[in-house]
């Protein structure tokens, strides 16, 4: 009779597996035993330490102890009760009958193996009160994640009972001989290998790969705290072809990989039997979406391509893009959002994004319709963070615009956060009378970026956590992918407005992804003042803006794919409010004789000087076309007699400078004040003309204008 290859390889993984036998024996021990001395056992370690290994000899004594087992693991699970209960149901065979029916049909004993159990934090509550006391009490639980067990479990009276806490350490010396025996490792060398990996499980185990490449070759690394990053240099270094290397590099780039994902980032037609190399390595695990390999070896992988072959990152980067952004447009609902996440993670090594992300958790958690039901919780929420004026506005769009509310929810489904997609073009007056943010925006847009007939804005109104508010977590992260999947397939979408309590904090990476604080749209409620940032998808579509963020992710310019992109995208037009505009004109004038200067102009891709020269003018015609724009701008000063003074004063102190402005001065024979007076009158008019021109779109239009 034929074995099964699942059989097999856990045959194989048995055989060179070590230590862990006080572990293996305490849940033999719970498993035999008629009544369990435990029900939940905790098993908490640092990444590499091998718990994933652990859960499966776990598997292997339920197997010996013919107790059932079921395994789920949280990278393949959204943190919501019903996706839990669902992926329990069907691990257990029967997806129609709720879990614990089922355990009780076939006995009522079950070891349940739950991994990487740090992401499922947002039911870590639900568990401990509502699931797992349904369940049989034949029941053994075992979670693993990096984190010791939250408090609850510790506090509660009950559950103080029920609980067993495992920290995995780093394997004992014997151990590790142990293991280097059945790797099959020479005596004389166990010595260096325990010296340099002290044990690690995930260290030990690309040592071994390391010497399996090398047979006969003594181990010698030199000590180094990067223990992962040197192995892995030492491993890759001995991959069977430059493609095998690439295949293991695009792996590490991407969130999760698949074999048409791998052919396409590599540029090959078959990538079948790179997949399969991929698979079978020791640091790289597989789930029901893809391959993705150990965390401490993604990070490795993935800092020595960037900093060894910068050129070979933004090449892989600029496929995977590519790939990701075409499923965008093929994608909707719940599809959409985890390509999103998985084009998102593309920059997760960004020190300006990383920070501002909560990679454990992006995508696993998905917004919901606002229900009737819910109105009280976001109510209390919008209050308790932002005021009661807050909580009444709040209340105002949930009953103008319910449809724009989407909900967050917790492990019991309560609300744990919110957002609103805010339809502008909807507004009416009552609308701007109620809400000051509103009218602000509404302000904004009707003075600097009328919309246009069909076109819509979007005012991301209220976004908040239940206990976070806009600090980084779970909810926050949820809240900007789903805004980064409207900027996508939102139709007609001009104009949005992202508001922000925390200014100081938010500002480095709403600038990276191209959002820019406008004075003009700010709101105040409740005495709070927030700052409002914005972006004009007429000006920076949507691709153009993907593209623009990939740019400032690999710090150069995407790869060039001549079959699909013969042509690269014109440069974007800064949209500039007011405030922004005329600080940089004043700025310019003050550099008007002084070119180099001249070119850090925010002005230079203002929509006056790109109708000049055009998007894709190089940055000298650009500095040419803003002086000629200035000097047009004061010409009607000097036209008329009684400003002519006025015009003396720019000429003398910016246009054509004669040295300090005392010097200027005294050239033209008027007091220091009397010339500062008419500076800034000059400066003054020049900058209000130049900020009508921007307004109109051009001086005249199809007019060109030179420096001359």
């Amino acid at each position: 009779m034929a074995t099964r290859l699942g059989d097999r390889l856990a045959a194989l993984r048995q055989k060179r597996f070590v230590g862990r036998e006080q572990e293996r024996e305490v849940l033999r021990a719970a498993l035999v035993a008629r009544h369990p001395p435990f029900n939940v056992l905790h098993v908490h370690g640092p990444g590499g330490v091998g718990k994933t290994t652990l859960l499966r000899e776990f598997l292997a004594v339920a197997r010996e102890t013919d107790t059932p087992a079921a395994s789920l693991d949280a990278r393949n699970l959204e943190p919501a009760p019903e996706a839990f209960t669902a992926a329990l149901a069907a691990a257990l065979g029967d997806p129609a009958a709720p879990p614990a029916e089922t355990i009780l049909r076939r006995g009522g004993r079950l070891l349940l193996l739950v991994d990487t159990y740090e992401l499922l934090r947002p039911l870590d509550g639900w568990l401990r009160e509502d699931l797992l006391p349904e369940l049989p009490d034949g029941v053994v639980t075992v979670l693993a994640g990096r984190e010791a067990p939250a408090e609850g479990w510790r506090t509660d009276p009950g559950w103080h009972e029920l609980v067993r806490v495992l920290p995995l350490r780093n394997l004992e010396p014997e151990q590790v001989r142990a293991y280097l025996e059945r790797r099959a490792v020479p005596a004389d060398q166990h010595q260096a290998v325990l010296h340099f990996t002290h044990g690690h499980p995930l260290a030990l185990t690309l040592v071994a790969d390391v010497l399996e490449q090398r047979p006969g070759q003594a181990f010698s690394l030199a000590e180094s705290p990067d223990v992962i990053g040197v192995l892995l240099e030492r491993f890759l270094s001995k991959v069977p072809s430059p493609l095998h290397r690439s295949a293991l590099e695009a792996c590490a780039l991407l969130r999760l990989t698949t074999e048409s994902l791998l052919a396409e980032v590599l540029g090959v037609d078959d990538a079948r039997e790179l997949f399969e190399w991929l698979r079978g390595l020791s640091f790289v695990e597989s789930g029901p979406l893809g391959l993705f390999p150990h965390d401490l070896a993604r990070d490795a992988i993935s800092a020595d391509l960037r900093w060894r072959n910068p050129e070979r990152f933004a090449e892989l980067h600029h496929r995977a893009r590519g790939y990701f952004a075409r499923r965008l447009s093929e994608t909707t609902g719940k599809d959409q959002q985890r390509v999103l996440s998985d084009y998102v993670f593309l920059h997760r090594d960004n020190p300006l994004v990383r920070p501002f992300i909560d990679w454990a958790e992006t995508g696993t958690m998905l917004p919901h319709p606002l229900r009737p039901e819910d109105h009280a919780a976001l109510r209390e929420m919008a209050e308790r963070h932002e005021g009661p004026e807050s909580a009444r506005i709040a209340a105002y769009w949930m009953e103008r615009q319910p449809q724009s509310f989407l909900v967050f929810r917790g492990s019991h489904g309560d609300p744990a956060g919110f957002m609103m997609l805010l339809r502008l073009e909807q507004a009416d007056e009552a609308d701007r009378a109620a809400d000051p943010a509103v009218a602000a925006a509404l302000d904004h847009l009707e003075a600097r970026a009328p919309l246009r007939r069909g076109e819509c804005a979007t005012h991301f109104r209220f976004w908040m956590a239940a206990d976070e508010y806009q600090a980084v977590s779970p909810v926050q992260s949820a809240v900007f992918l789903k805004v980064a999947q409207h900027y996508l397939t939102a139709p007609s979408l001009a104009f949005t407005f992202f508001p922000v309590a925390d200014a100081d904090f938010w500002a480095p990476f709403l600038g990276y992804i191209d959002l820019f604080p406008v004075p003009s749209a700010e709101y105040e409620v409740d005495g709070r003042r927030t700052r409002v940032y914005c972006h004009d998808w007429r000006a920076v579509p949507p691709l153009l803006w993907l593209d623009l963020l990939a740019e400032r992710e690999i710090g150069a310019a995407p790869a060039a794919d001549t079959e699909r992109d013969p042509a690269p995208p014109p440069a974007p037009v800064a949209v500039l409010d007011e405030a922004e505009f005329v600080a940089a004109a004043r700025e310019a004038l003050r550099c008007f004789a002084r070119p180099r200067e001249l070119r850090r102009s925010a002005l230079l891709r203002a929509r006056i000087v790109v109708a000049q020269v055009g998007a894709e003018a190089p940055e000298g015609e650009r500095v040419a076309a803003l002086q000629g724009l200035i000097r047009r701008a004061a010409e009607p000063l000097r036209a008329v007699p009684r400003d002519a003074k006025l015009y003396d004063a720019l000429r003398a102190g910016y246009l054509e400078p004669v040295g300090t402005h005392e010097r200027a001065a005294a050239r033209l024979y008027v007091s220091f004040s009397t010339f500062r007076r008419h500076l800034k009158a000059a400066v003054d008019h020049v900058v209000d003309t130049l900020w009508q021109w921007e307004v109109a779109g051009a001086p005249e239009p199809g007019e060109k204008l030179s420096s001359g």
